[in-house]
């Protein structure tokens, strides 16, 4: 049996003494999509979080938690996080800022704590998966346990679909 590493947010969370489980599958490096990691893993895509981290002119980094199907609303996001407008922060951005790669942005242990914000359908779970910090490996956590963990602010961040 292997060994699963511990992540940094793994570590973070057993320190808290916050109950996850660490789920592994098989990274698919031409396909990071939270769409093929939740058929990988056999769960509803809708519970399967991306992590994302946007740039505001007056707030600067923040982060956005929602379904893995779904798109941030950028207006949505200006307007929640007191910005006039947002955007993503570039790929190349992404590590230095928060210690994170593009398919392993854990909302957990960045290099900072940035305000963060997670999508309210994550309350429509008992559990929901994020990054635990790097490819192949995603937290199973009750949804109240992370936004509490994080700060976070449940909002409805997605754009409509029409």
């Amino acid at each position: 049996m292997k060994k699963t590493t511990k992540t940094n947010a793994a570590r973070l969370l057993d320190k808290a003494k916050i109950t996850y489980e660490l789920v592994t599958y098989e990274v698919d490096e031409n396909d990071l999509s939270a769409g093929h990691l939740a058929a990988t893993i056999g769960e509803d895509v809708n519970q399967v979080f991306k992590t994302l981290v946007l740039f505001g002119e007056k707030t600067k980094h923040f982060v956005c938690v929602l379904p893995g199907d779904h798109e941030v609303d950028l207006k949505k996001a200006a307007k929640l996080s007191g910005n006039k407008k947002v955007d993503l922060i570039a790929m190349k951005d992404l590590l230095p800022t928060t210690g994170y790669i593009r398919g392993g942005c854990s909302p957990i242990g960045m290099k900072k704590q940035f305000p963060t914000f997670i999508h309210n359908t994550c309350m429509d779970f008992d559990y929901i998966y994020v990054s635990a910090g790097m490819r192949g490996l995603q937290l199973k956590i009750a949804p109240q346990a992370l936004v509490d963990f994080v700060g976070a602010t449940v909002c409805d961040l997605i754009q409509e679909t029409l």
